[in-house]
């Protein structure tokens, strides 16, 4: 799914986990677990992993890009190497390369590297995930970017041209499998399905068979969140259980001044059949996957935002909210503790606000922490021949709400932040280093997805 920066805004073209049993960041302090740190990266996108490798793509100080794999245990760089965007939209941020187990313990992964000759803009490159060893490439004139969708690679390409299309490709030899036209996003996937968004005037969810390409369901969005819907503001998407929960993000027409249609909904992996929608609301950030533990905020027809609610993605009822009057009126960023059952308003360099998010009740804010974006003004990437507006993945750090300062020390951020796969959880430091713990929590998506 994209990894849509929340501080960016968003291109004015179509753009673009919480584990509630997991081990915590302070529990994780007090427990020896596997862990490591690589400081010889500057990752700005988020981290995937595979038969035993984690890859992230990394800026080099010349303002480039390359696909950096490491070894999932030790974090030791294995391999790097050259990649690039053509045709990604700012809004949707920097791709991760893509990862996909061929079984054996082994991992084929595919990114975009530089080509230039004739039409072609860069070329789709699959290796050995833990070698580096080119396996085979397919040249590429515009893409989103490689996907990983069950036992095969996904596409969009050609996405600036009338011909644009989706293939899916077999990790071991690049034979395309099947392919659809359009352009669409993988959203989840296991080992017989794929889930895919399809970018459209009017956007579709579509469910199809991985081995075959036949369609299993079809489910229009606006079908949950009404007529209108415009993607270009962004969206998220996260499974919990047998039900896919989905964010569609506000967008303003610049020529209309007319608000998109925009809200949280939910549907049944099975047969697409709609559970639940929440119209007008906002996600809010930071936070976990939509499918665990979604925090929101309404939004009514003037524009004017309400309080929080935190939903149950099950049913997407309200189990807890923050009234709108009490909710400070300005200077303030979100904060959240280890397992989000509390909410902060974090105001840096004085006393913030934290409140109950079951009951609503305000608490002592003596003794209160909550983890809260590190930067809260950030900077662009300076990329070399690229677009403007790519930012890197955000980091949390951990704050003393009383008085607004962050806490020293590098403590592992919560779980629905990082997310886990396989027991570990890896994230992304303020430069760019990258870190790892192997602390047992289950499989989960975290904010990144």
């Amino acid at each position: 799914m994209p990894a849509i920066r929340p501080h960016a805004k968003p291109a004015l073209v179509l753009a673009g986990a919480l584990a509630m049993a997991g081990c915590s960041g302070s529990e994780a302090a007090t427990q020896e677990y596997p862990t490591w740190h690589n400081t010889d990266v500057s990752t700005v996108s988020r981290t995937v992993t595979g038969g035993g490798v984690a890859m992230a793509t990394s800026m080099k100080p010349d303002g480039t890009l390359e696909a950096v794999a490491l070894d999932l245990d030790s974090g030791k760089k294995l391999w790097a190497a050259p990649t690039t965007m053509v045709g990604r939209l700012p809004g949707m941020g920097v791709p991760a390369p893509a990862i996909v187990e061929t079984g054996g313990g082994r991992a084929v992964a595919a990114s975009v590297d530089p080509f230039r000759k004739g039409r072609w803009h860069g070329r789709l490159v699959a290796r050995d995930a833990r070698t580096g060893a080119r396996k085979w490439t397919r040249p590429v004139h515009s893409t989103f970017g490689p996907q990983q969708c069950g036992a095969f690679v996904c596409m969009s390409e050609h996405t600036a041209l009338s011909a644009a299309r989706v293939v899916v490709l077999d990790p071991a030899t690049g034979e395309v499998r099947w392919k659809i036209p359009g352009i669409a996003e993988v959203q989840w996937s296991d080992a017989s399905r794929v889930v895919f968004l399809r970018l459209a005037r009017n956007p579709v969810l579509e469910a199809y068979e991985l081995k075959t390409g036949k369609v299993v369901w079809q489910q229009r969005v606006e079908r949950a969140l009404g007529a209108g819907v415009d993607m270009s503001g962004g969206w998220a998407f996260g499974a919990t259980g047998e039900d896919l929960v989905g964010y569609v993000a506000p967008y303003t027409n610049p020529r209309t001044k007319k608000v998109s249609a925009f809200g949280m909904f939910s549907l049944k992996l099975s047969d697409g059949t709609v559970n639940w929608m929440r119209p007008s609301v906002v996600r809010v950030y930071p936070s976990g996957s939509p499918g665990y533990a979604p925090v929101v905020r309404p939004v009514d027809q003037q524009g004017r935002y309400g309080g929080f609610a935190r939903l149950d993605p099950g049913t997407g009822r309200v189990i807890g909210q923050i009234p709108a009057g009490q909710v400070p009126v300005s200077g303030w960023w979100l904060a959240f503790p280890s397992r989000m059952e509390k909410i902060g308003f974090l105001r840096h360099s004085g006393s913030g606000t934290t409140f109950d998010l079951v009951t609503g009740r305000e608490l002592p804010i003596e003794e209160e922490r909550g983890w809260s974006f590190c930067v809260t003004d950030p900077k662009p990437l300076a990329l070399r021949g690229q677009s403007p507006g790519f930012y890197s993945v955000a980091s949390l750090c951990e704050f003393d709400l009383a008085k607004g300062k962050r806490l020293p020390g590098s403590a592992t951020p919560p779980g629905w932040f990082t997310g886990s796969h396989g027991g570990w959880r890896i994230w992304r430091d303020e430069k760019g280093g990258l870190h790892g713990v192997n602390d047992a929590t289950i499989t989960s998506p975290g904010m990144y997805g």
